[in-house]
């Protein structure tokens, strides 16, 4: 059976946490790793050593949205900027090579060792950033990840819903201050251009 796009997003999306959630941490390439084999197992399909670690060893060249990295530079301009990624440190990197922006703070899961949702990643961050959670804007393309946690941190934050792109990652009933389409509207809505 031909399963879509939508299909195989919304397996990722429901089988990762299910792995991330395992008693012992896991870096982020082994949970891909795992998630891959998973997400074969549940399509009846022998993962080759390749395929199982396909996601990890291209993350970091993965295309960023057109607008991201300008609209980061506009609001580094006015703001301090901070990371909290679910990636490994060296997975980040290529990442951050092709933001092209300087960041204040990157707080990864390899450094939490924990994943978002936890509260651990968010109260690390809070550290890394010295600042106090009632001045962050949190934004982010997950509800459950990221505007989940937030809410119960009593954080402000952004969801950003890029309609049509497929999300991978788990609906939640998490409730953001406010939703744009992409970065570029963020920016313009807080005069950062």
């Amino acid at each position: 059976m031909r399963r879509s796009r939508a299909d195989i997003l919304a397996l990722f999306a429901a089988v990762e946490p299910r792995v991330q959630n395992s008693q012992n941490f896991l870096e982020y390439r082994n949970v891909l790793r795992t998630t891959m084999a998973a997400i074969g197992t549940e399509l009846g399909i022998q993962c080759t050593e390749s395929e199982l670690n396909c996601l990890a060893d291209t993350l970091p060249t993965w295309p960023i949205f057109a607008d991201v990295t300008k609209a980061l530079q506009a609001l580094k301009a006015r703001y301090k900027l901070a990371v909290i990624s679910n990636v490994d440190d060296d997975l980040f990197a290529g990442t951050a090579r092709a933001l092209n922006v300087e960041f204040d703070a990157v707080v990864t899961a390899e450094q939490a060792r924990s994943d978002k949702p936890n509260l651990r990643n968010f109260d690390v961050a809070s550290k890394a950033m010295a600042v106090g959670k009632e001045a962050w804007l949190h934004i982010a393309e997950s509800l459950f990840h990221d505007i989940e946690p937030a809410n119960k941190l009593g954080i402000t934050c952004v969801w950003v819903d890029r309609a049509g792109h497929g999300g991978a990652t788990r609906r939640t009933d998490a409730v953001p201050d406010l939703v744009v389409p992409d970065l570029a509207t963020l920016a313009q809505i807080v005069g950062a251009t």
